[in-house]
């Protein structure tokens, strides 16, 4: 199929008008009549009729448009793959606050002439955003696959960092004073996470800290966002949450919350890249030689059993 003809169908649909689709796209209206009759010989129908304003969609050609606009959609990705000079990088993180966003915000500033494109995919299945990866959406994901066999061939997956893990807790909660807190001390209290996606890596996450440390989280209720939840932390005298120690929380000062460190061992969640495995974008490889220079974590560390290595255990 002549993507060209397919894209003249799509400005011609979309405007209306065959002349100002030609000169959108720089030809002539006969050019545009001539791949659009030819599009028509190749599916067989009639896509346009013709009206004294200019053009309207038939039936087959209202229900071809949203396809059609994929194809263009996807001849424009493969042409920007192989130009990657000449578009941002495009990264997915999960949220604009979490440490994902906050590292690549630090490295932007060090270095504002990248072109950077930071986005979320707002979806808590990590395959769902390796399909949109595959796709040519974005360029690099910071997602997981926790088992390494279901990572598709023609993708790799680095671990970038670890983000250890601190008690966010209001002034009232029996915790609130302390400088440090190690996990068995955790126990009995509540912990709330809510909203844990099921099939997310998180989940997983927290099934595995849970079961190490006999710890009480409940990801019960629906997630109304992060400023909701610090609402309800400043003025709870028995409700706690955990959060990465480089993710981003803004709260009034009357709120007084407290972050306190985890520590012997420290809790780190294990934060992965995923791009692909052959002519990645450029800009990703001084990215990912930024994430070398954060500090180590501790000695005492724990990680899930995907990320954990013998030196690196409890």
């Amino acid at each position: 199929m002549d993507t060209e003809a397919v894209r003249s169908f799509v400005r011609a649909a979309e405007l209306g008008q065959l002349q100002q689709a030609a000169d959108e796209l720089g030809v002539t209206q006969q050019a545009i009549s001539k791949r659009v009759a030819a599009l028509e010989r190749e599916l067989g129908v009639r896509l346009f009729t013709r009206t004294a304003r200019g053009v309207e969609l038939t039936l087959d050609g209202q229900a071809f448009l949203s396809h059609a606009r994929d194809i263009v959609a996807g001849v424009d990705r493969a042409v920007a793959a192989i130009r990657p000079g000449s578009r941002a990088l495009r990264i997915d993180v999960l949220g604009l606050r979490s440490a994902q966003a906050v590292i690549l915000h630090d490295y932007w500033r060090s270095h504002p002439e990248i072109d950077l494109d930071v986005v979320t995919l707002r979806v808590n299945d990590p395959r769902l955003a390796v399909a949109a990866l595959q796709a040519g959406d974005v360029d690099a994901t910071f997602r997981t696959i926790t088992d390494p066999a279901a990572l598709p061939s023609d993708l790799r997956m680095i671990r970038a960092f670890d983000s250890p893990l601190e008690l966010l807790a209001g002034p009232r909660h029996p915790l609130a004073s302390a400088r440090a807190l190690t996990p068995p001390q955790l126990r009995g209290h509540r912990i709330w996470v809510p909203g844990i996606a099921p099939r997310s890596e998180w989940a997983e996450f927290y099934d595995q800290l849970t079961t190490e440390f006999d710890l009480r989280v409940d990801a019960a209720g629906p997630n109304f966002g992060n400023e909701v939840l610090l609402d309800i932390l400043a003025d709870s005298g028995d409700v706690a949450t955990l959060v990465g120690a480089r993710d981003r929380y803004i709260w009034p000062a009357n709120y007084d919350l407290r972050r306190i460190p985890i520590v012997n061992p420290t809790l780190a969640y294990p934060i992965s890249l995923i791009l692909p495995a052959t002519s990645p974008h450029p800009g990703l490889r001084a990215i990912i030689n930024h994430f070398a220079s954060l500090p180590p974590l501790p000695e005492t560390t724990w990680l899930p059993s995907w990320a954990a290595t013998p030196s690196r255990r409890r």
